[in-house]
């Protein structure tokens, strides 16, 4: 098979029940800045109003590369082999998304300077949280190479975040399960992490565990927030342990006072309903998330990002729901789950525009946005959503306060 037809078959199985539009393409053209045209378009100018740029931190954003600067991040040699071809694509769509694909030796290096270049063409005073990301763990608190899709360790992004301080913030990933969690956790805390991000299903943690606890004692005494994805999980596989993220399980987080952030509001999959016993009937994960939402007693406590909300396979019946919810939106973060806007067959904007979220004028610009800048084509798609009369609230993406703000 030739290359272009195998990367085409590799494509595809990675993709697979990701609901992909070829609406633009494949690979993301990684273009340069905006043209002018673009940067004062109306619908620009009109997705800053009431927002200010001091106080817009993206609040989900992976940091990605492969070790080539010493960075110590590791990638699974299935996702380097053509002998695992959807693995080897999602590797490429990754690097693509970030366009650091053509930068040979110098991947970890390229990859942080796109998103410089991407902050540099939305308004002073933005920043991205720049998430760590944990090793898998076995039960019995041993590291686990073989289920380990990639690692980025918390030393690197805090090193990306203090040589960047204009452009960055950080987030460690620690598992629970590691007998030195809560150093590990002591010293993210005193290296400025903001958060700490947990992917559940493929890090292979249970959040409702009693192993969990001195980790959630710990991140309450920090009061230091935690990021854990809910809901089915198909971008990185690892533990592949999908009933871990059901959102229920963090009832035990909560229960123990911690700040919870529920990526992506648990919008994609189904769980059982745990509240109806281990043996409860399935459930759509984002009901659940809704059902946490509206317990008064977890108000200040609870909250959910909307991050990979407009995704192809994401956009519709729930992110309705959270544009009408405006009683929620004081508790919703906006973050980008960069570089996922950069896979191009993953998002549609003709989709949003068919289901009436999106007014059909503003297609063409957002694609054309998308182009150059998929961190503004995020920000100015979501600023730009419409169910009936409502839209997303400008304090959704003023998530600043959430990170500074220490409730001890």
């Amino acid at each position: 098979m030739k290359r272009r037809g195998f990367l085409g078959a590799a494509a595809s199985a990675a993709l697979s029940g990701c609901g992909f539009s070829l609406e633009q393409g494949v690979w993301n053209p990684c273009r340069a800045s905006l043209p002018p045209s673009l940067a004062g378009h109306e619908l620009v100018r009109a997705a800053w109003q009431g927002i200010d740029p001091q106080n817009v931190w993206d609040a989900h954003a992976h940091l990605v590369g492969t070790g080539d600067s010493g960075s110590g991040v590791t990638v699974h040699p299935r996702m380097e082999s053509l002998l695992n071809p959807a693995e080897f694509a999602r590797r490429l769509f990754f690097l693509n998304a970030g366009c650091a694909h053509e930068a040979p030796g110098q991947v970890d290096r390229a990859y942080v300077e796109r998103i410089h270049n991407l902050l540099d063409g939305l308004r002073p005073g933005v920043k991205v949280l720049l998430f760590a990301f944990e090793r898998a763990y076995a039960e019995n608190g041993q590291a686990d190479a073989e289920r380990t899709s990639f690692h980025v360790p918390d030393r690197y992004a805090r090193d990306v975040a203090r040589a960047h301080p204009r452009y960055f913030e950080w987030a460690a990933s620690i598992h629970p399960y590691r007998a030195d969690c809560v150093e590990a956790l002591e010293w993210a805390a005193a290296n400025r992490a903001r958060a700490v991000k947990w992917l559940p299903a493929a890090m292979g943690m249970d959040p409702g565990s009693p192993r969990c606890d001195r980790f959630y004692a710990a991140l309450a005494r920090l009061d230091l927030p935690l990021i854990s994805h809910a809901g089915e999980e198909r971008a990185v596989l690892g533990a592949d342990a999908q009933p871990l993220g059901n959102p229920l399980r963090l009832r035990r987080a909560l229960d123990q006072g911690v700040r919870v952030v529920v990526a992506h509001c648990a919008s994609m999959g189904a769980d059982l309903d745990l509240d109806r016993g281990a043996s409860g009937p399935p459930v759509e994960s984002f009901a659940l998330f809704a059902r946490l939402m509206d317990e008064a007693r977890y108000r200040g406590r609870l909250f959910g990002d909307i991050s990979a909300m407009t995704q192809r396979n994401r956009a519709g019946p729930a992110l309705l729901r959270v544009i009408e919810r405006e009683d929620w939106h004081d508790r919703l973060l906006n973050g980008s789950d960069y570089p996922l806007p950069g896979v191009m067959p993953i998002f549609s904007v003709d989709h949003l525009v068919a289901i009436g979220l999106v007014p059909a004028q503003a297609g063409p610009v957002l694609k054309a946005i998308r182009e150059h800048n998929v961190l503004l084509f995020d920000f100015v798609l979501k600023r730009t959503l419409r169910a009936g009369p409502k839209a997303l609230s400008p304090r959704i993406f003023e998530t600043r306060r959430f990170f500074e703000t220490l409730r001890r």
